[in-house]
C-alpha cells in the first residue's frame, strides 16, 4: 500500500478525524444556541397587533387590574383575551374618534372579533394552567415580567422547557403571598424590608393559599383592635354579662421573614405544593 498512500497519509487521516469532530461539536453548539435565541423563542420581540395596546398606560397610568381584562386567569387554564365590549366600556366615552382605535370601533359595529397576535404562545403539546399557578402564589410578573412598564407587550422570558423546569425544581424562589399576585412592584423580603405571615384555619372550597395572610408592617406595633362596647339603654345593668359574652379578637401569630428563601419554603409548605420531583415529572405538562 506504500505505493498508493504517501507517508503523510496517516497524519492527514488523523487531522481529518479531529477536524470532523470539531465540526460536529461546533454544529451542535450552534444549533443549541440557535434554539435558545430570540429568533426561535421570540423573546423580547414586539409583534404587530391590530391596535397598539399599551399595558403601561392602562395598568400603571390608569390603574386597571389584570382581572378586568383577563377575567378567567383565576379559574381557567387560560387567562383569556378581553372581548371588544371590554374595550368599549371606556372607549364609547373617551377617545371616541381616535384613528388609533378605529379597528376597535369597526369590531364593535360588525361583531367581528379583533385578531390579536399571541405573545406568549406555548406548543400545542404543552399543557399550562393559569389557575393553579395564580392560586399557588406565582405572581404575574414572575412569568410575564413588569407588564406595567411595557408600552408594547413582549415576552420577557423564553418560556422554554428548561425555563419552566428551573422554577419547578425550586418553586420557593418565586412564591409570594396571594394578596401580592397582581402587584407588579412586589419585592422579596430582606433585612430592611421584612414580611410577616400568619396562618388561619383552612376553609372548605377555598384554596389553601388563601389561608395565609402576609403583611409588610410589623403587626406587633399595631396590636389587636378591640371591639367597642356600648352602654346598654338600661344603664349599667347587664354590663358585666355583656362584657363576658363579647368575643374579643385574638391577635394571630405572625412569623417574620427576611429572605425569599425563608418565605418561599414557608409558603411551599402552607400552600401544599408538590415536591420538586413530582413537579418535574413529564405528565405535569405533557398530557
Amino acid at each position: 500500500m506504500a505505493q498508493i498512500f504517501d507517508r503523510s497519509s496517516n497524519a492527514l487521516a488523523r487531522a481529518s478525524l479531529v477536524l470532523t469532530g470539531l465540526i460536529v461539536i461546533a454544529l451542535g453548539v450552534t444549533l443549541d444556541q440557535l434554539q435558545r435565541s430570540p429568533w426561535v423563542t421570540r423573546q423580547g420581540q414586539r409583534p404587530d397587533q391590530p391596535v397598539p395596546f399599551s399595558h403601561k398606560h392602562h395598568v400603571q397610568g390608569l390603574g386597571l387590574q389584570c382581572q378586568y381584562c383577563h377575567v378567567t386567569v383565576e379559574k381557567s387554564s387560560y387567562a383569556g383575551i378581553p372581548p371588544t365590549k371590554t374595550c368599549m366600556n371606556c372607549h364609547s366615552q373617551i377617545w371616541t374618534n381616535a384613528q388609533l382605535l378605529e379597528p376597535v370601533r369597526q369590531s364593535w359595529a360588525t361583531g367581528q372579533s379583533l385578531v390579536w397576535t399571541k405573545v406568549h404562545d406555548l406548543p400545542d403539546f404543552v399543557y399550562f394552567n393559569h389557575e393553579i399557578h395564580v392560586n399557588k402564589g406565582i405572581g404575574c410578573a414572575s412569568c410575564h415580567g413588569r407588564v406595567d412598564q411595557m408600552p408594547l407587550m413582549y415576552a420577557q422570558n423564553t418560556l422554554q422547557m428548561e425555563w419552566c423546569l428551573n422554577c419547578h425544581r425550586n418553586p420557593a424562589k418565586n412564591l409570594r403571598p396571594t394578596s401580592e399576585i397582581y402587584n407588579m412592584a412586589w419585592s422579596a423580603p430582606r433585612e430592611d424590608h421584612p414580611v410577616w405571615c400568619s396562618v388561619a384555619d383552612e376553609k372548605s372550597g377555598v384554596p389553601t393559599a388563601q389561608s395565609v395572610n402576609c403583611v409588610t408592617r410589623d403587626p406587633a406595633q399595631a396590636g389587636p383592635q378591640l371591639a367597642s362596647l356600648e352602654m346598654p339603654a338600661g344603664g349599667a345593668k347587664g354590663l358585666a354579662s355583656d362584657v363576658a359574652a363579647a368575643q374579643l379578637p385574638v391577635m394571630p401569630a405572625y412569623r417574620k421573614f427576611t429572605s425569599q428563601d425563608e418565605l418561599g419554603h414557608f409558603l411551599l409548605k402552607q400552600y401544599k405544593i408538590r415536591t420538586p420531583q413530582e413537579l418535574s415529572s413529564c405528565e405535569v405538562c405533557h398530557r
